[in-house]
C-alpha cells in the first residue's frame, strides 16, 4: 500500500518536474512495452515501431492529467493508452493497399479494433498485467476506504440483506450520481451527507444511517473512476 502511496505522490511531483517525469518513464518501461504488446502482439523494437513512442507520449499525458479521484495511477494510464493507440490506428493508413488488424472497426461506436475479433492465443503478459493492475486498483480502493475509517470487512458486513433495502441503496446511489456536488462533500469531509441524501432520494434516514459504510463504498466505487471494481459491480448488480 505503501508503494502505491509513493507512486501517486511521484505523479504529482512528476506533473511539474520534467526530470521525475523522465526517471517514472524509465521506472516503467517494462509497463509501457507491456501495454504496446498488448496491440502489435510482439515485442517492440525501439526506434522501429511508432506505437512504442506513442504510448510513452500517452504515459507521460497520463501524469499530467492523473488525479487520485481516478483510482489507480496505472489503471488511469492504460486507459488512456489504449485511447491514444486507437486514435492513431484510425488516423493513420500505412499500407495503402493492406487491411490493417489494428483498425477500429467501421461504425463501431465501442472503440473495437479487428483483431480482437480473431482469435487470440493465451496472452501471459497482458494478463499479468490486467491482473496487477486489478491489484493496485483494489489496494487503492482499500486505502481510500480507510481514509473514512471502513475496512472491507465492515463493508461485506454492512451489506444490505433484504431486495427492499438493496433498493433503497440503489436510489441513494442514483441521487449522488446525478448531483455530483454531493460525493465532492463526501471525500472533503469524509462523512456520509445523509441528510442531502434523504432529501434528493427519498429514502428514509435510518435506513442511510444503517448502510452507512455500505453506501459509502458504493459511492466511491461507481463515481470516482474505479473501473475494474466498477465492472464488477455492474456483472453482482441484480
Amino acid at each position: 500500500m505503501n508503494e502505491l502511496h509513493d507512486l501517486a505522490d511521484q505523479v504529482y511531483t512528476a506533473k511539474t518536474d520534467p526530470e521525475v517525469a523522465d526517471a517514472l518513464i524509465r521506472q516503467y518501461m517494462g509497463f509501457i512495452r507491456a501495454e504496446t504488446i498488448k496491440f502489435i502482439k510482439r515485442t517492440p523494437i525501439e526506434g522501429q515501431d511508432e506505437e512504442l513512442s506513442i504510448v510513452m507520449f500517452a504515459f507521460y499525458e497520463a501524469i499530467l492529467n492523473y488525479e487520485r479521484k481516478r483510482g489507480a495511477f496505472l489503471a488511469f494510464a492504460s486507459r488512456g493508452i489504449r485511447n491514444r493507440l486507437i486514435d492513431y490506428y484510425r488516423k493513420e493508413k500505412r499500407h495503402a493497399k493492406v487491411v490493417s488488424l489494428h483498425e477500429p472497426l467501421q461504425d463501431d461506436e465501442e472503440d473495437t479494433l479487428k483483431i480482437d475479433h480473431l482469435e487470440d492465443p493465451k496472452n501471459e503478459i497482458e494478463m499479468t498485467h490486467q491482473r496487477a493492475a486489478a491489484k493496485e486498483e483494489i489496494e487503492e480502493f482499500e486505502r481510500q476506504l480507510l481514509t473514512f475509517g471502513i475496512s472491507f470487512s465492515e463493508v461485506a458486513d454492512n451489506c444490505p440483506r433484504q431486495k427492499r433495502t438493496l433498493q433503497a441503496c440503489e436510489k441513494v446511489l442514483s441521487a449522488a450520481k446525478q448531483n455530483p456536488d454531493l460525493l465532492n462533500e463526501m471525500l472533503h469531509t469524509k462523512k456520509l451527507p445523509i441528510t442531502a441524501l434523504v432529501q434528493h432520494s427519498g429514502v428514509d434516514k435510518k435506513t442511510i444511517e444503517r448502510h452507512r459504510k455500505y453506501l459509502i463504498a458504493i459511492l466511491l466505487a461507481f463515481t470516482n473512476g474505479y473501473e475494474i471494481i466498477r465492472g464488477h459491480l455492474y456483472h453482482l448488480s441484480p
